[in-house]
């Protein structure tokens, strides 16, 4: 915590200071106009003037310039210049033009075209990296009298070879006789930050920087190094690694500093550490430091990640707080006694806040310190830099170099620096207007003036992000309150459970002191050898206590029972550290995989209370539980799909026998320990480990068991079905799941999303990227087959012991077929990373990408469920979507492209539960992204777990009151249909997240209705009128005794005339996927669908309610998307494209 005081000498008063910063501010304006505009500048500013301007800009940076195809680029420029903006002169305008027009025919000039466009108008932001160019760039400035700070830029860091040519390069810059003085990001240098192992990273960060200091430090005249920073969550690594570094007895007397971003309330508290450090440090005899003082300039991506993660934002929430507090940290830092030990530079281009230090350090007796250098970016207001360089005595300019073949990666610093001086937020709106607007001139003033008072009268503030998981639970000892920071979410008012927050020291040293504990951690065992059933009359005896114990548990109220879900959600919380212990111990999942599992088990409790409590209060409908429900959840999610469960189906009414898969029988044990703490009785839920023989089978026979829910493989939800034929299946199974690239993509992105989908817990997810699908160009990358790779290869394997590790051990050695992923090449295959055995337990595999992988063939088809990756490839994206549909399964399904057109296509044609666009495809979070999937990838007569209908499918409905079913009955449930279609079944955006689309949609289906028994011709209109209303494609299948009481004026309704027999010898061959039964199912069609789980049976009563009936007509899918590029806006309404397709 800071202890700056809210204000200073008297002379520092605000109204005191104020008019002569606003008179020293004119003066600057007035003389800046006088000077000559460069032609850059002019159009700089002519961007910004044009309305049309920032969004043509930025989207030919992005799409045109950033687009490696050409062919891409080329259409992306012709899009551009249908509407070119005013501020392209006739010159430029033709350029664009010809481009345009010589795209149709070579697209590769149009890409050398657009580079020439781009060097016009941006070669005074970056300087060319090459030599000599570099070499008389920095010349040229030295003449004018201008000191540089180099910024070395490359491609996006996804791996050590990329790290390490980022590392290599600064090292030559350092090595350089004209460069004095360069900037570093440790994120540049280093490919994984680990937070869970902040120790071992910061080791890591050392080993690679230690080079560069100690060769700065040997220069003649030792070169300067900046330790720069963007991301909120590198501030205290980059402290902490500074600090350590600057500690070295070799570094003792070298002179180097550090990048503070006044945005964040912590940057007074880091100022007042860095000033005690740098005391020390000089009192020691060493050399002082020196704090860059910054805005800060990754506000937008600050807004994105706190809002996705469910985290406070890290920054101020208002620009006056920032640039108060900017003006406070000045005032803090611009003593005499303070500038011996932390020199100051003073980096912005607002010429209030110039001016406002300029004047204080007039005032402090500080005018020409040494020790105090202002400093802009270079190729911002050149006439206002010399204005004031001409006031204050020099100026040091910020300036980004990249090699030319790699300018596509100064994007995302082209794409700030354009949204910065766009944003009328910021000052730089202003800046080429400020001489010719009063009004302009005064807004800015008047921000001055208010954010200089703010900073008087406001205490230094506190950092926003404060987490300590040690430290949630009340002293008392009562337990974690809802509504609170660990668990936001308050009964009606659902929000998703925040992950640990890693950037607090906190939370570091709580996720340190469970290390130690994975190796010997023995829970779960107790009660794990409890559970223990040898035999069958004991598997009889548990499923009658339980059936006995269910009559009074339903007899509770809903709101009784989802109470106690909220009760298991704060006993969850509370003990997270115990359950990642468990699941690191026994399965090997890592904290990084493990702790997101609590937070979704938390959150399945917290949802499914609150969906129980909106379902029991509906008027059209009631709904019954199943008394008994068996939960055979996988060993790879073994706390939240168990979790998630197990309480929906409690808190429907239900009792539930859980029995977890064997290597995840401890963890398992420990979850329903922690249920049962929270007050579910324990003859209600009953935890049983059975051996898969005999007594295994008479517990997934046992004939009173309603409902199985499955989360396992494809051929076990056929096996229980076999066991089993009268309980309902409902089983989310295996996935194929795949990642399409276009050319239109974001290649770094992209290689970045698909190897984290494809290795994330060893790729042991049913939602793992198993598949990249390359179109067109893709397949030839240099960029995206090196970036790949890189990412790949870097991905540190281990045990969870290492908290650093990204890729953990499989859950046992692999089987026949995962073995034949692992090691055998299909024809035409090669390795692109071949995966390698790392130890002798057989668990721990490199991670492994095989390309060439050919439609059809074995990989492209079969579900490994481990560390491998096939690269397929087609020509266009019509076949790409042919590829990714073309397998048994539809379980999860990406697409990384920037072009709508594209994107619309995909979403339409898709088969796949989930949906992921420009982002990974694992991860789903309840509510957000319910998770489920279509084809073989989802049995039975289920819905999305985590989504508004699961819970609907565990229970029996019925109408509110037995009554005839005549046509006024009809009626009330052909109105309760369209309400429901256009409201609660309307496609949205299911939390309004700031740089993320999640909608939810609902997709006919075809669907085979059959009229097994007596019913009345008003119920057949029903079931067909909801089939009508979502748009589902129905045929009617009908014995001859009841064809009567099916109406034949549906057109586009085909009716067959067939017995049970006949229908059930459809069934086993044909394409049907979805029955509607109505009147009973006769029990040859329901042996029939046994014998094809993938065969969805819905038997349920015909219902009044449109909210209950119409689920069975549709697929749910849930889309993710991207929705923002470096944290802005896109130039399209990406939602209402998900949303119409």
């Amino acid at each position: 915590m800071s202890t700056m005081p809210r204000s200073g000498r008297r002379a520092d008063q605000p109204a005191a200071m104020a008019g002569a910063v606003t008179e020293q501010v004119r003066t600057w304006v007035q003389d800046a106009a006088r000077l000559p505009v460069p032609s850059q500048a002019k159009m700089l500013a002519d961007v910004l003037a044009d309305p049309k301007g920032l969004e043509f800009t930025v989207g030919f940076v992005d799409l045109v310039i950033r687009t490696e195809d050409p062919r891409a680029a080329a259409h992306h420029l012709r899009h551009l210049a249908q509407d070119p903006p005013k501020f392209l002169t006739g010159p430029l305008r033709s350029i664009v033009q010809l481009g345009s027009t010589a795209s149709y025919i070579t697209p590769r000039t149009t890409v050398l075209i657009a580079g020439e466009v781009m060097r016009r108008m941006v070669s005074h932001l970056i300087l060319d990296a090459r030599d000599p160019q570099l070499g008389r760039a920095i010349q040229r400035f030295r003449d004018q009298g201008v000191n540089l700070n180099i910024n070395l830029l490359g491609e996006a860091v996804l791996g050590a070879r990329e790290a390490n040519r980022r590392l290599e390069g600064v090292h030559r810059l350092i090595l350089r006789d004209d460069v004095d003085y360069c900037s570093i990001k440790i994120s540049s240098i280093v490919d994984h930050m680990s937070l869970w192992g902040a120790d071992i990273t910061i080791e890591k960060i050392l080993e690679n920087l230690k080079p560069l200091y100690f060769d700065a430090a040997r220069q003649a005249k030792p070169t300067f190094i900046n330790m720069d920073m963007e991301e909120y969550k590198d501030l205290e690594l980059t402290l902490e690694v500074f600090e350590r570094l600057l500690s070295m007895p070799e570094l003792k007397d070298l002179y180097a500093g550090i990048v503070l971003q006044a945005y964040l309330p912590d940057a007074a508290a880091a100022m007042e550490r860095v000033q005690a450090f740098a005391a020390r440090r000089v009192a020691e005899g060493g050399a002082p430091i020196k704090v860059r003082l910054v805005k800060g300039a990754n506000l937008p991506m600050e807004q994105v990640e706190a809002s996705v993660h469910g985290l406070e934002l890290a920054t101020f929430h208002t620009k006056e707080e920032s640039d108060a507090q900017y003006k406070r940290v000045l005032r803090w830092a611009l003593t005499e006694e303070r500038l011996k030990n932390v020199h100051l530079g003073i980096a912005g281009h607002n010429l209030f806040d110039i001016a406002y230090a300029h004047l204080l350090m007039k005032e402090r007796g500080l005018e020409g310190s040494d020790a105090v250098e202002f400093e802009m970016l270079a190729g911002m207001a050149p006439g206002q830099q010399q204005v004031v360089r001409e006031t204050v005595g020099s100026m040091r300019l910020y300036v980004p170099v990249v090699h030319p073949k790699e300018f596509d990666v100064a994007v995302s610093y082209l794409v700030r620096r354009l949204e910065e001086n766009a944003s009328s937020d910021n000052f730089m709106s202003a800046v080429f207007e400020l001489d010719s607007s009063e009004a302009l001139f005064q807004r800015e003033q008047k921000r001055f003036e208010a954010a200089l008072r703010r900073s008087f009268e406001e205490e230094a503030p506190v950092r926003h992000r404060m987490g300590d998981r040690a430290a949630e639970k009340p002293a008392d000892g009562s337990r974690i309150p809802l509504g609170s920071a660990a668990i936001p979410s308050t009964p009606g008012k659902f929000l998703n459970t925040p992950d640990t927050d890693m950037t607090t020291a906190a939370n570091q040293e709580w996720a340190r002191q469970l290390l130690p504990r994975i190796a010997d951690s023995t829970l779960g065992v107790v009660e794990a050898e409890a559970a223990r059933v040898d035999s069958e009359k004991e598997v009889h005896d548990i499923i009658s206590g339980a059936l006995r114990a269910q009559e009074a548990w339903a007899a509770r109220p809903m709101s009784e029972r989802a109470n106690l879900l909220r009760e298991c959600a704060r006993v969850l919380a509370e003990h997270r550290a115990e359950l990642l212990e468990v699941a690191a111990s026994e399965t090997g999942k890592t904290f990084e995989q493990g702790d997101p599992e609590v937070s979704e088990a938390i959150d399945f409790a917290l949802y499914y209370a609150d969906n129980a409590e909106d379902l029991a209060s509906r008027d059209d409908i009631v709904f019954e539980a199943r008394p008994l429900t068996l939960v055979t959840p996988p060993w790879n999610f073994p706390i939240a799909i168990p979790c998630g469960s197990i309480v929906s189906a409690l808190v429907t009414g239900s009792a539930v026998v859980v029995k977890p898969a064997p290597q995840a029988m401890r963890t398992g044990a420990y979850l329903v320990r922690l249920l049962h703490e929270a007050g579910i009785p324990e003859d209600v839920l009953r935890l049983v480990d059975v051996p898969e023989n005999e007594i295994g089978q008479a517990l997934i026979g046992d004939e009173r068991i309603d409902q199985i829910i499955l989360t396992g493989a494809y051929e076990t939800a056929k096996l229980f079905a076999r066991f089993n034929p009268l309980a309902k299946i409902k089983a989310e199974t295996s996935g194929k799941n795949a990642i399409i690239v276009t050319p239109h993509a974001d290649l770094d992105l992209a290689a970045y999303d698909v190897a984290h989908s494809a290795f994330g817990h060893a790729g042991q997810k049913c939602s793992a990227a198993s598949l990249v699908i390359t179109v067109g160009s893709v397949e030839r990358s240099r960029r995206f087959q090196s970036q790949l790779a890189d990412a790949v290869l870097s991905l540190r394997v281990g045990w969870p012991t290492d908290p650093t590790v990204e890729m953990g051990p499989v859950i046992e050695k692999p089987g026949e077929k995962l073995e034949r992923g692992l090691t055998v090449l299909g024809e035409g295959e090669k390795w692109l990373a071949k995966p390698e055995q790392l130890d002798e337990t057989g668990r721990l595999f490199s991670p492994g990408v095989r390309t060439g992988v050919k439609k059809g063939s074995e990989f492209h088809r079969t579900e490994y469920f481990g560390p491998i990756l096939g690269v397929m490839h087609a020509d266009t994206l019509d076949e790409a979507i042919e590829i990714q549909n073309g397998t048994d399964y539809g379980l999860t399904a990406g697409l990384h492209s920037l072009e709508p057109a594209e994107i619309a296509e995909w979403a339409s044609r898709v088969e796949a539960g989930n949906l992921y666009i420009n982002r990974g495809i694992t991860g789903a979070i309840v509510e957000r992204q319910s998770f489920g999937g279509w084809k073989r990838s989802a049995i039975g007569p289920t819905a999305k777990a985590g989504g508004p209908n699961y819970l609907m499918h565990l229970m029996v409905g019925s109408d509110p009151v037995e009554g005839e079913r005549d046509a006024a009955w009809l009626e009330k449930a052909k109105k309760s249909d369209i309400e429901n279609w256009s409201t609660f079944y309307a496609p949205k955006d299911v939390q309004q997240l700031h740089g993320e689309i999640n909608v939810m949609k609902y997709r006919p289906v075809e669907m085979l209705i059959r009229v097994g028994g007596k019913v009345t011709e008003f119920e057949v209109e029903r079931v067909l009128h909801a089939a009508k209303t979502v748009g589902a494609t129905v045929s009617v299948s009908v014995p001859e005794q009841f064809a009567s009481q099916v109406p034949t004026d549906h057109p586009g309704v085909e009716v067959v005339t067939e017995s049970a027999a006949a229908l059930a010898a459809r069934l086993r061959t044909a394409p049907i996927y979805r029955v509607r039964a109505i009147g009973g199912v006769e029990p040859e069609i329901r042996e029939a669908i046994n014998l094809r789980p993938e065969v969805a049976l819905f038997d349920h009563a015909v219902v009044q309610s449109g909210r209950a009936e119409l689920i069975s007509y549709v697929h749910e899918q849930a889309v993710s998307a991207t929705n923002h590029r470096y944290g802005n806006p896109l130039p399209y309404d990406l939602e209402k494209i998900i949303r119409e397709v």
